[in-house]
């Protein structure tokens, strides 16, 4: 699980630079490097890592090279980035027990540094994976799965977006209390977050029963808000599921 650990950062830190980048090949490239140096402080470096390390490395590249390239994308062909990823994830599942411990220069400073006694540091890097995952890799995640089935429209046209304010904002802020919660053994609270968040939004959906402006109306913006709800609050319980299985 470890090398999954390495993949879930790099894409992470990726995802989360890649605004300030430019061109395809850049995210594409740092996104394959960090798994290369996240791997080396990881002490990754054994027989049986290198394999895993290398399909982590064509991974996040591809991930990096499929979002941009499926801003161009229309249609279904838009979830290809959703198939890469899963892909990647399942692969290293299947193959982790070629893997190493976490160990290098992560388990050096751990050791050093005693941030949480008892705790296993592979544990805490796995933690910090799924934390990166759920902040600009979740919303892309969410966005390209909106976009796949129709329900965000082309560039130009009013979005269902447009009548529920904060989604990109409230979404993460979401993500991480379910984890945090999670990781706590508090999930029947944060059941109650999910539910609560479901009510908050249903006077505003309610609201726009009687508008349809530019196209959009009730039915759109009913669509968007429990795809969108449901992707992001799987890719959140999935992370917790990765924390559970150190």
């Amino acid at each position: 699980m470890s090398t999954i650990a390495v993949l879930l950062i790099a894409v992470g830190v990726t995802d989360l630079l890649r605004p300030l980048t430019a061109g395809r090949w850049v995210p594409t490239a740092t996104a394959s490097a960090l798994v290369v140096i996240g791997a080396v402080l990881c002490g990754l470096w054994h027989p049986g890592d290198l394999l895993l390390v290398g399909i982590a490395a064509v991974a996040a590249g591809g991930w990096e090279l499929c979002c941009t390239a499926a801003e161009q994308w229309t249609g279904p062909r838009q979830a290809a980035p959703l198939l890469v990823f899963p892909g990647a994830l399942l692969a290293l599942f299947l193959l982790s027990g070629f893997a190493s411990p976490v160990g290098g220069v992560v388990r050096t400073w751990w050791n050093w540094a005693e941030p949480a006694a008892g705790i296993d540091p592979g544990k805490m890097v796995m933690v910090a994976a799924v934390t990166l995952i759920q902040l600009a890799t979740a919303n892309q995640m969410v966005r390209l799965l909106l976009k796949s089935v129709g329900a965000v429209k082309p560039a130009g046209q009013p979005q269902p977006s447009d009548r529920l304010k904060g989604g990109r904002l409230l979404g993460p802020m979401e993500r991480l209390l379910i984890l945090g919660l999670g990781l706590a053994g508090q999930l029947t609270v944060a059941t109650a977050v999910i539910a609560a968040k479901s009510i908050i939004r249903f006077p505003e959906i309610n609201a726009q029963k009687s508008k349809r402006e530019g196209g959009i109306g009730i039915d759109d913006i009913t669509e968007y808000f429990l795809i969108g709800s449901f992707a992001s609050w799987i890719v959140a319980l999935g992370g917790l599921a990765l924390t559970f299985s150190r």
